[in-house]
């Protein structure tokens, strides 16, 4: 089953930038997920199993990098785009 995750980072710290690009880039370097980027958020697109495993690494690994993180994400499955 394909699923869409809209997914933002907000690091509760003062410099914002540098932790929100360092996920953009982990997610990117799987191949087997889209992953497109706007001013607001980050949207994943894959086969289930294979975005919420690296959504799980790759918030687990932000949330030991940065002493106070909040995610936020919207789930949609079967979404139009592939």
């Amino acid at each position: 089953m394909k699923v869409a995750v809209d997914i933002s980072l907000y690091p509760l710290q003062d410099d914002l930038i540098p932790p929100i690009q360092n996920v953009i880039e982990r997610l990117k370097s799987h191949e087997n997920l889209y992953v497109d980027t706007n001013a607001m958020s980050t949207q994943i697109r894959g086969e289930y199993d294979d975005v919420m495993a690296v959504l799980t690494g790759e918030l687990k690994t932000t949330f030991e990098q940065l002493p106070k993180a909040v995610f936020v994400m919207k789930i949609l499955n079967n979404p139009i785009a592939d």
